[in-house]
């Protein structure tokens, strides 16, 4: 008989378990009130004795490799999804694996993606026991209807480094898609004929796991120049013919806003950068990469322009909008940590201005300090938020779980973070009294940015400050609900859940901030 589910209320007032896959969980203490301790976890101590002296760590293919790296049930496996929606590499070591006969898999993607909804047909098989990463689409549907054995762990990507460095996930093994590598390991995703561009976040992977594969399909003779990630740290490496389709990078939202609404959007949003003076010279910001951000980006830029300020540093996901800032001589460097568009990999590539980065740098909330707070704004996207600025971006107001976390909550540490999103969507409001999940805690959202007007969350009385008799409609969050609701004909349906957790959402220091219920 299975062990009787504790739930414990967390400092956010959610009720989240205790114990998630036979692992004692802490629930959330409050922003900045977890102090970690502890050492750093670490691979095993390697010789050079048991590796090639000419330094061709070649095998025949991924099966071999799994297999000399002692592949067994219940491993560890991971995947880096710089590709995204084009990424090949993940299917095919699962699937290798799946060949082995191994059983009882934790697979722990970066990110999964609808190309790989085929992965459910080997959780079904047993080949997979259950994902710790953010599931996109069919994957977090398959999930939220409680088909997983076990249960999904969302993490951003700060707290999935975060995660592998304190020792909360082991990696078994990582199988890393690498644009292009030397026989020694050394690879790099900036050149090659599926470049992507960044592979910060293989890294963890590659530094942390006790087996590292590197699969490219552009080997070249060593060595790889630049490296992103180090031979020195790669046991095999396996040329295929196809890592996958680079053109997918650009998927879903990576595209700019064609909407009246969501440009006059990424419009407040420029403008009031402008009228709260955080656009000035030296300053720098971050943008998602959904359609509404891309806009914000190009009425920035010819704010700049018109203004004659210059960014120090802006932090990417890199598009070519961007790219673009960089071109112009609006910023100084891009810090990109994910590459989202082929001219993003193409700057990447030729520019040593556009710097490719990893979550340890940029988001690792347990490090040395990070770029996340050096960031002076922040413009992100949700699916909800409510009248306390509590903010959701993993589930829809029906429950369903189709969405990651990304970089989105350790961004939330940006002098001024701004949720640019829509009113509603499909006539059903975004604004709610309260979130389905919690992913991001109201006290860390500045903004909250419609098509209907601005709302500046309250504690935050140094912006209402600021942009007094700016033009902006700046009005209360309760009243742009109110006047949402009168249109969409009320408030949306709360989802019927029943009391099983399927999924739980990290916060950035590895505390329990929510749980995924299953839908009935």
């Amino acid at each position: 008989m299975a062990a009787k589910l504790e739930l414990a209320q967390n400092a956010a007032g959610r009720m989240v378990p205790t114990t998630v896959n036979g692992r004692q969980q802490t629930p959330y203490l409050g922003v900045g009130q977890y102090h970690p301790h502890g050492q750093k976890a670490a691979p095993p101590v390697c010789s050079s004795n048991e590796y090639p002296e000419n330094g061709d760590k070649r095998v025949a293919d991924l099966e071999t490799a799994l297999r000399n790296c002692g592949l067994q049930d219940g491993m560890v496996i991971s995947n880096h999804h710089h590709l995204r929606d084009g990424d090949a590499v993940a299917l095919m070591a699962l699937q290798a694996a799946a060949k082995i006969g191994v059983k009882d898999l934790l697979w722990f993607p970066s990110a999964s993606f609808p190309s790989q909804k085929s992965a459910i047909e080997l959780m079904e098989k047993g080949v997979i026991h259950h994902i710790e990463g953010s599931m996109n689409g069919p994957l977090g549907d398959y999930c939220t209807q409680g088909k997983m054995r076990g249960m999904g762990i969302l993490r951003s990507h700060g707290g999935r480094w975060q995660a592998i460095q304190d020792g909360e996930v082991h990696i078994d093994i990582a199988v890393i898609a690498a644009p292009t590598a030397d026989p020694f390991g050394n690879a790099d995703g900036s050149h090659g004929k599926s470049a992507c561009g960044s592979l910060g976040f293989a890294l963890a992977d590659s530094t942390y796991a006790d087996h590292v594969v590197v699969v490219t399909d552009s080997l070249i003779p060593f060595p790889c120049i630049p490296w992103q990630i180090q031979g020195n740290n790669v046991d095999y490496v396996v040329e295929v013919p196809s890592i996958g389709d680079p053109s997918k990078i650009v998927s879903g939202t990576t595209q700019i806003t064609r909407s009246p609404d969501r440009l006059r959007i990424a419009e407040f949003v420029a403008r009031f950068l402008r009228d709260a003076g955080i656009m000035r010279n030296g300053f720098s910001f971050q943008a998602g990469a959904g359609g509404i951000a891309l806009a914000f980006v190009d009425y920035l830029r010819r704010m700049m322009k018109e203004d004659g300020v210059r960014a120090r540093f802006v932090r990417g996901g890199s598009t070519k909008y961007l790219v673009e800032l960089l071109q112009d001589g609006l910023t100084d460097y891009i810090l990109d940590g994910q590459t989202f568009d082929l001219d993003g990999v193409k700057s990447i590539a030729n520019d040593p201005r556009h710097v490719a980065t990893s979550p340890f740098t940029s988001y690792n909330y347990h490090g040395k300090g990070n770029f996340a707070s050096m960031v002076d704004a922040v413009v992100l996207g949700a699916t909800e938020v409510d009248v306390n600025f509590n903010a959701n971006v993993v589930t829809h107001s029906d429950g369903r779980l189709l969405h990651g976390i990304g970089g989105w909550q350790n961004c939330l540490a940006s002098g001024c973070s701004i949720l640019a999103l829509p009113s509603f969507r499909d006539r059903i409001p975004v604004i709610v009294d309260e979130v389905t999940t919690l992913t991001g805690p109201g006290e860390l959202v500045d903004v909250v940015a419609t098509e209907r007007g601005i709302a500046i969350n309250p504690r935050r009385q140094d912006l209402l400050d600021a942009v007094k008799g700016s033009s902006l409609p700046i009005r209360p969050i309760q009243d742009i609900k109110a006047e949402v609701e009168r249109i969409c004909g009320g408030r949306p349906a709360r989802p019927k859940r029943s009391d099983r957790p399927v999924a739980i959402v990290k916060w950035v220091d590895g505390t329990v901030l929510d749980t995924v219920w299953q839908l009935n």
